[in-house]
């Protein structure tokens, strides 16, 4: 389905690219190779899932989890906030912060408080850990419904208020969110809200035997000191790459439409009780953008829509009783509207 694309995106994405597109597409090219070298190197055979993390991350989406303990998720996320260098002028903004949500847990203890300063006679915000670029959030599902209300402000107005006072967090702010599977003790489902928040649901499993052996042969060399010796990236730079992803990839109108009818098809599919909502539609394209300079394209293709549908989708559905396979379903529901993207581009080709 690519070659079917290719030749009209590529002429399209051409003539269309505006004077020092090139070097915004250019930063973003070299922040996914440096970024997706360090995390390779901190991270054995979980090359498709750092993909998919930086998409999340360059489409200004955040990402959960699903795991079993050891699987790599706090490398990851550390591997990935400490590849961030500070730009100067900014302060009190962490690379990577760590949060492990318990039932007990207050608003107050990821978002920061008021805490009196004798000096100035009066109240001083101290800012909490959620005050990060990329901020772990691990266990998610194991909070109460405040401290859920808190972190769902955050990954949708990259804010926090404490006191009525609204504090505004960092452009970069990108969360990983983990949570166990439902059926261990102590878990419960995150409200559809939040679930809506995340760009992406990935489900990680064991790796290869290959690649756990990679692993042990690397003992005793600490996989995030052997990440830390690759050339990292700026703040600035990833911010940068953002914005030209959105402005310089290539995205035909006809994604859009599909994206329409890929929701349609879901929403009155009879497996499905709740379909996807506008606000999944929005953020699919971003994501298709991301995935495309991933991929090393400047023109979003079928093959991202295909590859990325089940992730964007699956999360936000909720299945009639006795279907367990919500990707499946997924999948099933984008075939047509990848089959008419092809079709349509295949007649576009042919009149030139």
């Amino acid at each position: 389905m690519r070659d079917h694309m290719e030749s009209v995106s590529m002429t399209e994405s051409n003539e269309s690219a505006e004077a020092g597109g090139d070097t915004g597409l250019e930063v973003a090219r070299r922040v996914v190779d440096r970024l997706r070298a360090r995390l390779r190197a901190a991270i054995r055979g979980r090359d498709e899932t750092i993909d998919l993390v930086l998409t999340a991350m360059l489409a200004d989406g955040h990402v959960l989890l699903e795991d079993f303990p050891g699987s790599g998720k706090t490398t990851l996320a550390r591997a990935l906030g400490e590849s961030v260098r500070e730009d100067s002028g900014i302060e009190g903004i962490a690379p990577f912060r760590r949060i492990q949500f318990t039932p007990d847990l207050l608003p107050s203890d990821i978002t920061g408080t008021n805490v009196f300063d004798v000096e100035t006679n009066g109240f001083t915000f101290r800012r909490g850990p959620i005050f990060a670029h990329v901020v772990l959030a691990d266990e998610i599902n194991r909070t109460s419904p405040k401290v859920q209300a808190a972190m769902l402000e955050a990954m949708g107005e990259k804010q926090v208020t404490a006191d009525d006072t609204t504090h505004a967090l960092d452009d970069l702010f990108f969360v990983i969110a983990t949570q166990n599977p439902l059926d261990l003790a102590g878990t419960y489902p995150l409200p559809t809200p939040q679930l809506d928040r995340f760009l992406f649901k990935l489900v990680m499993r064991h790796i290869a035997p290959e690649a756990e052996l990679e692993v042990l042969d690397q003992y005793p060399t600490p996989s995030l000191v052997r990440a830390a010796e690759l050339p990292g990236v700026s703040r600035s730079e990833v911010i940068k790459a953002r914005r030209a992803i959105r402005h310089d990839v290539r995205i035909d109108p006809l994604f859009k439409q599909a994206l329409v009818d890929l929701a349609n098809a879901l929403r009155s599919d009879e497996r499905v009780l709740q379909g996807a909502s506008t606000r999944s539609l929005v953020l699919s394209l971003p994501a298709l953008q991301a995935r495309a300079v991933i991929e090393g394209r400047d023109y979003v293709s079928p093959d991202d829509l295909e590859a990325l549908a089940p992730h964007i989708f699956e999360h936000r559905i909720e299945c009639a009783a006795g279907i367990d396979d919500a990707a499946a379903v997924v999948r099933d529901c984008a075939r047509g509207p990848i089959e008419a993207l092809a079709q349509v581009s295949l007649k576009k080709s042919s009149t030139k």
